[in-house]
């Protein structure tokens, strides 16, 4: 029998459609216009400072969400205030693990704004209990971290995972999709990426032989939850309020953070899967602790598919600037690109990007949702009358995660997607790390000519209290 509440729910939607005319997709805007507050996501966010708070206010703009849970391991500081202040009702909590326990019935999907090293536990949590999850990028830190996370979504299909690289929702998606479709982007050989500005850690000393001196841990700040299953440090502000993305302990360093918003759509248009080497090929300031001050990394991609192998060669530091080829122009900034605690991207000599080689063309492209450019000039004037026409986002990615929550539109980004560019950079940390070349098995994901280095796919092993994670 067809309930009264379901036939209603089924009528609102197929409105919805006509709404918006025949054939064309259900939007966001027409979404809210006839189910309005009745079809909100009930959702708990964990992580409300800094970016977080970013996030917060992205979801909140869509109108889409009830706010049931906030938790931050460090809720009474002051870059916290401005989330609790916007959801006054909103049950508070220091501990995911108590909030999943005393809240778990009352929220359907998670978003996580935490360090790169605690996004596994949360979202594995998560997942376990049977709630959507958005996670913000890079999706794990360790190549076996991203394994188990696309794994636990495999096993659960009705669950819903996005990742957060935004410009899987923004135009530069659906242009690159759409010139792959259209034979304009083929027999791609190679790929420049570069991310050249200054970061955190290029002033300290690289002659580093220890951690940081212990100090004295703020007042309200949760520091064993903090480190989730990192093994055991001791608090030192060099960790804390972004510093982490300085270490390998805790961060994924330049890589992990703009990779996602520069490489992804070339990832996943060209199918390329797992490298089968990565190789060192300049690296200034290495040590044991922190990242480089500067790195250039090679990804080499066999042929897939009938499509020609692929080098990518990855370039951050403020000395390593790549090679540019002849009628690349000016370097814009995308005016897309969401603020962090480190300030707004500057403008730079060569702002983030990328540079895309194949047979016959060359492409240039910035980063999140910033669309590619036929160069030269002149070559793009030529063809501007054959190219394709671009179809528009019907949701950004925030709504995109939400309308997927309610069976409306699937996700752009999910794990299964986004996982294995997550494991690229993964390897391509290692390498960092190890300053060496390393030959990678994709059949088998095992790392063939450095026993420590496919050790260290794995990571440490999580401290005692934390290992229920990896077995979930």
């Amino acid at each position: 029998m067809v309930s009264r509440r379901s036939f209603l729910k089924t009528m609102a939607l197929t409105s919805a459609g006509l709404a918006v005319g025949a054939g064309e997709m259900l939007n966001a805007k027409s979404y809210r216009q006839v189910l309005g507050s009745n079809k909100k996501v009930n959702i708990a966010f964990v992580g409300i400072g800094h970016r977080g708070e970013q996030v917060i206010q992205d979801f909140a703009k869509t109108e889409m969400i009830n706010v049931v849970a906030l938790c931050d391991v460090d809720l009474g500081a002051r870059h916290t205030q401005k989330a609790l202040g916007m959801f006054p009702k909103a049950k508070q909590f220091k501990d995911f693990r108590q909030m999943f326990d005393k809240a778990g019935k009352e929220f359907d999907a998670v978003v996580i704004c935490t360090p790169d090293h605690s996004h596994f536990p949360i979202s594995m949590l998560a997942i376990a209990n049977n709630k959507h999850v958005y996670v913000e990028k890079p999706m794990a830190r360790t190549f076996h971290e991203a394994e188990l996370m696309m794994q636990a979504a495999r096993k659960h299909p009705n669950i819903v995972t996005q990742v957060g690289n935004q410009g899987h929702s923004e135009a530069n998606y659906f242009q690159f999709k759409t010139w792959v479709e259209a034979g304009i982007i083929k027999d791609v050989t190679a790929v420049t990426a570069h991310m050249n500005n200054s970061r955190r850690w290029h002033k300290w000393d690289t002659n580093i032989y220890k951690l940081p001196e212990q100090e004295a841990i703020p007042n309200g700040l949760d520091w064993m939850t903090w480190l989730s299953a990192v093994p055991y440090h001791e608090y030192n502000k060099k960790y804390h309020h972004g510093e982490w993305r300085c270490w390998y302990d805790f961060g994924m360093g330049a890589l992990g953070d703009w990779g996602a918003h520069i490489l992804d759509t070339v990832h996943e248009f060209l199918e390329l899967g797992l490298p089968y080497e990565v190789t060192m090929l300049k690296e200034n300031g290495h040590n044991d602790y922190f990242f480089p001050y500067s790195s250039t990394i090679l990804f080499r991609f066999p042929q897939r598919k009938g499509m020609p192998p692929v080098d990518i060669t990855w370039y951050d530091g403020l000395d390593n600037l790549p090679p540019i080829p002849a009628g690349y122009g000016v370097s814009g900034l995308d005016p897309n690109i969401p603020p962090t605690n480190q300030g707004d991207t500057p403008q730079s000599k060569l702002n983030p990007g990328k540079i895309i080689y194949t047979k016959d063309l060359t492409f240039k492209g910035g980063t999140h949702g910033s669309t590619l450019s036929i160069i030269p000039e002149e070559r793009a004037k030529a063809m501007a009358s054959s190219l394709p026409e671009i179809p528009k986002s019907p949701s950004n990615h925030f709504e995109n995660f939400l309308l997927a929550c309610n069976g409306v539109e699937k996700t752009r980004s999910p794990f299964e997607i986004h996982g294995t560019l997550s494991q690229v950079f993964s390897l391509g940390v290692i390498a960092q790390r190890m300053n060496t070349q390393l030959f990678f098995d994709p059949r088998t994901k095992q790392i063939t000519n450095n026993e420590f280095a496919n050790a260290m796919l794995a990571g440490m092993p999580p401290r005692k209290e934390w290992e229920e994670f990896y077995k979930l």
